[in-house]
């Protein structure tokens, strides 16, 4: 069956998820979380995208990014093949990590952009890992509240539509939102599979 078309954003702003295939952990330890962040950093170099929320779970990742000189396709054609290729290398490994083509949603309005930002930050809350998302080393949220300069993800965008002290309040709010949920029959991947 043929694939349909990627519906595509206006604002070119896509709520994103890649998962490992079969549900496999695609994060086995530290080194691995570091070395996607790593080749999210070198890529946005090259593509020009700007990140506006991350989160790295053990078996999938959520990234919240606008499009720069090149499209989502492209982006994360460059993104998998470079990560992948580091992960084959270290695990002795042949073939696919990820399982299908990446899954995408188009992010038209600032309401929904911190609907899903805030859905990605409280991934490991929701999944039992941690108790506060501040605790969550691998998701975008800190990077917003500290003074750090790892320069991964473009803050003043979002520091545009809501300051620091509401967006900490937003993102701590007890919510129930689900943000690109899809129906794959046979399981659907959850957030409450344990992180290693």
């Amino acid at each position: 069956m043929p694939r349909s078309m990627r519906k595509r954003s206006e604002t070119g702003i896509y709520h994103v998820m890649i998962r490992g295939i079969n549900q496999q952990v695609i994060f086995n330890d530290e080194e691995d979380s570091e070395k996607f962040l790593e080749v999210l950093k070198e890529c946005k170099a090259i593509s020009e995208y700007e990140i506006y929320a991350y989160c790295l779970m053990n078996n999938h990742v959520h990234i919240l990014l606008k499009e720069g000189k090149e499209e989502l396709g492209q982006i994360f054609k460059r993104i998998g093949v470079r990560y992948v290729y580091w992960y084959n290398w270290k695990y002795y490994r042949r073939g696919h990590l990820f399982q299908d083509r990446f899954k995408s949603e188009p992010v038209e309005d600032e309401e929904y952009l911190l609907t899903v930002l805030r859905y990605i930050h409280q991934n490991p809350l929701k999944a039992g890992i941690v108790k506060d998302i501040g605790e969550y080393k691998y998701s975008s949220y800190n990077e917003y509240i500290k003074n750090d300069t790892n320069n991964l993800v473009d803050k003043d965008f979002i520091f545009g539509i809501i300051d620091k002290d509401s967006f900490v309040e937003y993102n701590n709010e007890k919510s129930e939102e689900k943000c690109m949920e899809y129906d794959y029959s046979d399981f659907k991947i959850t957030d409450k599979m344990p992180r290693k």
